[in-house]
Parts: structure tokens; C-alpha cells; sequence
């Protein structure tokens, strides 16, 4: 059978039978790959904060400035864009199995181990919500959580063959939403798709550059809602999260070393892959090749392309991570630097929040308004001394045996403890 069951079930398996992960639990490689994807994505949120910037038809990235402004948005083109967050997916799909085997294998029945994801990802909604509209339209944790609750409802609780399959069935509809932008592409009809004209929505939607808070607020709370429950049940479209409860089953990124063929040829074939698939749209949005205005909107052929090859990109990154953390030495992994990359993984949620805390009032025009004055690189050294400044706050944690505040709370109000160790 497909679904499994949850057997006959006494006093000892109607409870959760143990709480949260310990410290003794964790494994380098999602810890690693969850520090370094941080970095990737304070990063990627660069964009929503140069307000003050030219933006063209794509809405995201600006398109004045210097020649290392228009270098460092190629890069991030090719190497973020829609590939950071397949990678976020795939690393909490997998957080989610992760929990899963470990309530079950402790004696906590199947059912009951699903309520607990069904708390977790309800509670994921309201820090979402509450994130989006204080401080970061585009929140994703909220969509995660919301995606989470369908996952645990269809997927769960699947045997691995039906997972794996049905993470193909999500690449073939992810292929087939794009079918139209796809196939002019490849007729060479680059501008067949997407509005000649019109107002993108840039940083408006995220309200970085309007001075009133209440104003911005009501703003946030907007796009943070569709992103929320619109993003959210699309996320299902796409393959990353079903297909890490079936990676999670394996304990790929546990035991790097019984999977190196499998982590070596997706790192050698998806990388690439993603890069390229996103190369044409950071060309054009370069000047370097010239398109009309509508391939590069986000309906266009080339944000389709970029999109569709999102996936390959994301995936192809945990592979590299998992394959780092397997190559480190045991002397490498007690390097400070791992230790506190890997310390910023286990508190991701408080860094990805605390990104946020610094973002927004000395960015935001309602806040100092740094936004306006800095550009594409500039922003980019920002953004990367915040993510250090989470390593070092991280790395006290660590060495105070404490979790991130965030994660305090959220393993609260999933298990009902309050153990902020490890």
C-alpha cells in the first residue's frame, strides 16, 4: 500500500513520544547547507530594497548604474534568482521528513506525528503573516507553511516510490505551465509573451520606498497575504519538496557517503543546467543581448525559462552542499568558520527573520533610508555583512548552548516544551 498506517495504537503511541531534535541528532550537511543558503538569499532579497533605483520591464533587478552594478546583477541573475528558493524548499521538505521519522521511529503513532507538522505549519502561517506585515512583503515562510499543511495532507505518509513519482509528475506540470513561453522560445519568438508595456511592480509591492510605516504596513500586508496563500498551494506545482521527503527517507544528506554517485552527477548535471537556463535573462537584462521589452517581464519567454530551470539550480545546490560536507575533514568541521556556518543552520529561522530586522528600518524609507543611496553592488556588500553579522550571533549562541529565539518559540508551540538547547 501507498499509504501507510498507523497500526494498533496503546497509550504509548497516541502521545508524541519525544520532543525536538537534539544536538547530538543533527547532521552536518543540512546544517551547512541551510547556513550557506542564508547568505544566498539575504542576497537575493537585495532588490526589493533599491527603491530609488531605474527599474525595467522585469520589476526585480534595477537597470541604471555602473558596469560592477550591471556585472553583479548578472551574477545574481544566473546564480539566485528562482533557484534560492527551490533550494529553501527542498531543505525544509526534507526538515519536515526529517521530523516525521524521528517522532515514529520513537514509538509516536503516524497520525500523531502528522498533527505535529500540522501545528508546525500552522504556526509557520502566523510568523509569516506577522513577518510580512511588519517588516518583509515578500515572506516566505508563510507560503512554506501553508504549502507544508498540503504537503502532510497528500504526501506524507506515502511510500517512496509513490514520492519520487509524484516529484516527477510536479516537474512534468511545472514544464507544461510554461509550455506557451517555452515553445516560442524555441520557435525564436523571444518576444512573444509578456506585456510590451506597462508598470512592473519593482519595490512598490514591497513598500520599501514609502515613508509612512502605517502606509507601508497596509502595503506589506497585502502582497504578504497573496504571497502567503497563493504562493503557498502553488509551491505544490513544483518537485523540490516532495522530492526531498523522498531524499529525507534515504538520510541522502545525513550519510553523504552511501549517496556520492547520486550527489556528484546532480551537482555535475543541475548546476549547470540552472545557471544556463537563466544565462539569456541576465544577458538581456544586461544590455548585453537586446530583446524586446516583454521577454524580460515576468511573463515573458526568457522569466520562463529562468523559472522552469529554477528547480535543477536549487536541487543541483544541496548536492554541492552535501558533497562539501562530506569532503571536509574532522578537523575542517571543528574549524570555527564551519562551526559557525553550520550554528547559523541550525537557527535558521531566527537568522532569517533577524535579516529582516536589519533590513527594513535601515533600508526602508520609513527608516534611515540607506536604500536609496546604495546600489547593486553596494547592496550586495550589505547584505553580506548582515549575513556575517548573523554568523557571529549565531556562533555565540552556539557556544552558549542555546537556539535561536525563533526556533525557542516555534518548538513551543509545536511540542509544548521549552527547551532552548541545542
Amino acid at each position: 500500500m501507498d499509504q501507510t498506517t498507523d497500526g494498533p495504537r496503546g497509550p504509548e503511541t497516541a502521545r508524541v513520544a519525544r520532543g525536538g531534535v537534539q544536538a547530538r541528532e543533527r547532521a552536518l550537511a543540512p546544517d551547512l547547507a541551510r547556513g550557506l543558503m542564508l547568505l544566498l538569499i539575504v542576497l537575493s532579497n537585495t532588490a526589493f530594497h533599491l527603491y530609488a533605483a531605474e527599474h525595467g520591464p522585469s520589476g526585480w533587478h534595477p537597470v541604471d548604474g555602473s558596469a560592477l552594478d550591471r556585472a553583479v546583477r548578472l551574477v545574481m541573475i544566473v546564480t539566485l534568482d528562482m533557484r534560492v528558493y527551490p533550494l529553501f524548499g527542498f531543505l525544509f521538505g526534507y526538515g519536515m521528513m526529517q521530523l516525521f521519522l524521528r517522532q515514529t521511529a520513537a514509538g509516536t503513532s503516524e497520525r500523531r506525528a502528522a498533527r505535529l507538522l500540522y501545528r508546525r505549519g500552522f504556526w509557520l502561517v502566523v510568523i509569516g503573516l506577522l513577518h510580512s506585515t511588519l517588516l518583509m512583503a515578500g515572506d516566505i515562510v508563510g507560503a512554506y507553511g501553508v504549502a507544508s499543511l498540503l504537503l502532510v495532507l497528500l504526501f506524507l505518509r506515502r511510500a517512496p516510490r509513490t514520492q519520487l513519482v509524484w516529484a516527477g509528475i510536479a516537474a512534468a506540470v511545472t514544464v507544461l505551465l510554461y509550455a506557451g513561453p517555452l515553445w516560442a522560445l524555441a520557435r525564436g519568438d523571444v518576444g512573444a509573451f509578456g506585456p510590451a508595456a506597462g508598470d512592473p511592480p519593482s519595490t512598490r509591492d514591497y513598500a520599501s520606498g514609502t515613508e509612512s510605516y502605517l502606509d507601508a504596513m497596509g502595503t506589506r500586508a497585502t502582497t504578504g497575504f497573496f504571497v502567503t496563500f497563493v504562493g503557498g498551494p502553488l509551491m505544490l506545482t513544483a518537485p523540490q519538496m516532495v522530492l526531498a521527503f523522498w531524499a529525507a527517507r534515504r538520510r541522502v544528506l545525513e550519510e553523504p557517503h552511501r549517496h556520492l554517485r547520486l550527489l556528484r552527477r546532480t551537482a555535475v548535471v543541475a548546476v549547470p543546467a540552472g545557471w544556463l537556463g537563466a544565462l539569456p535573462m541576465a544577458l538581456a537584462h544586461s544590455g548585453i543581448w537586446h530583446v524586446p521589452p516583454a521577454a524580460l517581464s515576468a511573463e515573458g519567454t526568457l522569466a520562463a525559462l529562468r523559472d522552469v530551470t529554477g528547480t535543477l539550480g536549487g536541487v543541483g545546490y544541496v548536492a554541492v552542499f552535501a558533497l562539501l560536507a562530506h569532503h571536509l575533514s574532522e578537523r575542517a568541521r571543528r574549524h570555527p568558520v564551519t562551526v559557525a556556518v553550520t550554528a547559523v543552520g541550525k537557527r535558521s529561522l531566527s537568522t532569517y527573520l533577524t535579516h529582516s530586522l536589519i533590513f527594513a528600518p535601515v533600508l526602508a524609507a520609513w527608516g534611515l533610508g540607506l536604500g536609496a543611496h546604495l546600489n547593486s553592488a553596494t547592496m550586495a556588500l550589505f547584505a553580506t555583512g548582515v549575513w556575517l553579522v548573523t554568523v557571529a550571533a549565531a556562533h555565540a549562541l552556539e557556544r552558549a548552548d542555546r537556539r535561536g529565539p525563533a526556533e525557542a518559540v516555534l518548538r513551543r508551540l509545536t511540542y509544548g516544551t521549552a527547551d532552548h538547547r541545542g
